[in-house]
């Protein structure tokens, strides 16, 4: 991260513009970690560690690197950490909703799985819309959580446009100026993933890197390290198909960006969260975007030393391997390889 850094400017609304994508230069913010925050509740990890068949994610070190993987492969009998957000969000959306209501998200693949569950075992129905790029084996996995499944011709921006206009509760693991309580409940949940990290790794890391999609665990990491005088570097990483923080980050205003099809499908997001873009602004030490290629390799690195990681998580390790930096680092592997 040896770029100037650059000046941002005052927060706005979420811009209407559309940006082509493109290879974006890494971000760096000199001043992140002057920023200050509150923590997140308490009581969001105190929940999750009461529902059945809660356990801390393992962290492992790889050999002979200061790396550390936090392993979000198997969460709460989901393949992925957004179990955690899924789990409190929807506790939150149902604690004022009427009789009989039915949960309705949009999902490139594990938040929508997440959701599926959890209404499974409420008892609630759930409808799951997707963009069309979303492989097979994503909406099988929906549909066994006896979700019903939409394909929505066009990308996740349209998906969720699509969700947000059916008339249910609304679940949504992104937020626009109107739709903020829930996704703001569950960036609180993955809360829990970085108390965990701080009592399984002896001091704090140097830093820690992040999949960014939308923002919100990053948003979340944020929030965790940025309470406290914690000194930690966080690095946000995305495809380069699909940059929107990035791209935000360098026009010094939340923009939408131009998407193409990734491997990093869960990753796959056109316009940052409305709630995480000024957290991201003034927190986030820095931003990187890796190729397929780069994540690949960076699977195959994990998969050797016995980690499950998908492209999504094994992007954070492609994004170390950009950037120098010293001391121990924590890669959040957001989800395991699917198929």
């Amino acid at each position: 991260m040896r770029h100037k850094a650059a000046l941002f400017l005052p927060g706005h609304a979420l811009d209407t513009e559309v940006m082509t994508t493109a290879l974006h230069p890494a971000y760096r913010n000199a001043k992140a970690r002057e920023w200050r925050c509150t923590a997140a509740p308490r009581e969001v990890t105190d929940f999750h560690r009461r529902l059945p068949g809660y356990a801390p994610t393992p962290l492992t070190a790889l050999p002979g690197t200061p790396y550390f993987v936090k392993d979000e492969s198997s969460r709460l009998g989901l393949p992925s950490f957004k179990a955690l957000g899924a789990s409190w969000g929807i506790r939150q959306a149902l604690a004022d909703a009427r009789p009989g209501a039915r949960l309705v998200t949009a999902t490139d693949g594990n938040h929508g799985r997440a959701v599926a569950h959890f209404a499974r075992l409420l008892g609630v129905p759930a409808q799951v819309f997707v963009p069309e790029f979303v492989g097979t084996t994503a909406v099988a996995a929906i549909r066994a959580e006896g979700a019903t499944v939409v394909r929505v011709p066009g990308d996740y921006d349209a998906a969720v446009a699509t969700a947000a206009a059916e008339d249910g509760v609304l679940v949504q693991d992104t937020a626009w100026p109107g739709y903020e309580r829930i996704p703001a409940a569950i960036v609180d949940g993955y809360s829990t993933l970085f108390r965990e990290i701080d009592e399984q790794l002896a001091g704090s890391p140097a830093l820690v890197v992040v999949p960014m999609g939308v923002g919100s665990l990053a948003q979340a990491a944020v929030r965790h390290y940025r309470s406290a005088h914690r000194g930690v570097a966080l690095l946000g990483v995305e495809p380069v198909t699909s940059a929107c923080v990035l791209a935000s980050l360098h026009a010094g205003r939340p923009v939408t960006v131009r998407t193409a099809p990734t491997s990093m499908a869960g990753l796959n997001c056109g316009t940052p969260s409305s709630i995480a873009w000024p957290w991201l602004r003034d927190g986030l030490d820095g931003a990187v975007s890796v190729d397929e290629e780069q994540a690949a390799r960076a699977m195959e690195v994990l998969a050797a030393a016995g980690i499950n990681a998908g492209p999504c998580g094994a992007a954070t390790l492609a994004a170390a391997s950009l950037v120098p930096h010293e001391g121990p680092v924590v890669l959040i592997n957001t989800e395991g390889r699917h198929g």
